[in-house]
């Protein structure tokens, strides 16, 4: 990797986070190009795959941090705290990297002081977009998509979520953004004390966005950068652990950024709700004998498509 000096504006780092995704960790960093960063860290959550050592073997100028798995979050933390240069990549380990693109998102954040975080845009294996870049919805949206969004992910509240009415070749500034592959500005990311710890899997890439715009911070979307992302396969045999993972970090979510008294009356309700849909997926895609919406394709345990060439892994 290229040396920099921490002082250089546009230094940046890139973080993988993995966990029990030996092989996907590993073709990670085969995506990044001797140039691509500055420095590079490797944070293995509590792997027995033997992710570290191959890793340690494989790339010799990568540095490996082994954590008890503790969730993606504070991995991501401990990842970005390793590291010196004023701007870091947060990557899943089923994310592949295209040429230029993390020298791209580092340009981006120099070039805007507001820049709080800035992401790629996201592709499947396949070629399609995934829908990284969003608005956080309203009550209705949120509703409507988590009742629908799984088997039938083309209704209007779902599309509304996913912002699929957008431009997506123009930047643009956003919401929140999917911490699948996302840059941030250190002094960003320090401002708000990096992800939330307290979610194990899910919901923290909006949780961050939410607070980084609270702290003055804006976010942005720059499609000239580009990922591959093969959607979440470390929870693969452990379904009925990550639907509830979800609605533990949506519950969670919901306590910190909705305190309104009529929020905290429906507190009781909601929960109800989210053990109800846990219980009402898990069902359905028993049923079904598989991961599978309407249309037939299989979406993981936040409703987002899994690509058919092997399902990706998601710490």
């Amino acid at each position: 990797m290229t040396a920099a000096a921490p002082s250089d504006e546009a230094a940046i780092a890139v973080v993988v986070v993995t966990h029990q995704t030996r092989d996907e960790a590993l073709g990670c960093l085969a995506s990044l190009g001797p140039d691509d960063a500055d420095e590079v860290v490797v944070v293995d959550t509590g792997s027995t795959d033997g992710s570290a050592d191959a890793v340690r073997a494989s790339h010799p100028e990568v540095r490996v941090l082994e954590l008890a798995n503790a969730g993606f979050g504070r991995g991501a933390n401990a990842g970005v705290r390793a590291t010196t240069t004023p701007h870091v990549l947060v990557v899943n380990a089923d994310v592949r990297v295209t040429p230029g693109s993390v020298r791209r998102l580092a340009e981006e954040l120099t070039a805007d002081p507001r820049l709080g975080a800035v992401g790629p845009e996201v592709r499947y294996p396949d070629g399609s977009r995934q829908a990284s870049a969003r608005q956080v919805p309203d009550l209705a949206t949120a509703v409507g998509h988590a009742l629908l969004g799984r088997v039938a992910p083309d209704n209007r509240w779902t599309r509304r979520y996913r912002q699929t009415h957008t431009d997506p070749v123009e930047p643009r500034d956003v919401e929140w953004l999917s911490g699948c592959a996302l840059a941030l500005r250190r002094r960003a990311f320090d401002d708000v004390d990096g992800f939330d710890p307290g979610y194990h899997l899910y919901v923290e890439d909006l949780d961050l966005g939410v607070r980084l715009r609270a702290a003055g911070w804006a976010l942005r979307y720059q499609p000239a950068a580009r990922v591959v992302h093969r959607v979440g396969a470390s929870t693969a045999g452990q379904r009925g652990r990550a639907l509830a993972s979800h609605a533990a970090s949506v519950d969670r979510y919901l306590r910190r950024h909705h305190r309104s008294m009529l929020a905290r009356l429906l507190r009781p309700v909601v929960r109800v709700a989210l053990v109800g849909w846990v219980a009402a997926t898990w069902s359905w895609e028993r049923v079904l004998g598989g991961r599978r919406s309407t249309t037939g394709e299989r979406r993981d345990a936040a409703g987002e498509r899994r690509d058919a060439t092997g399902e990706g892994r998601r710490p």
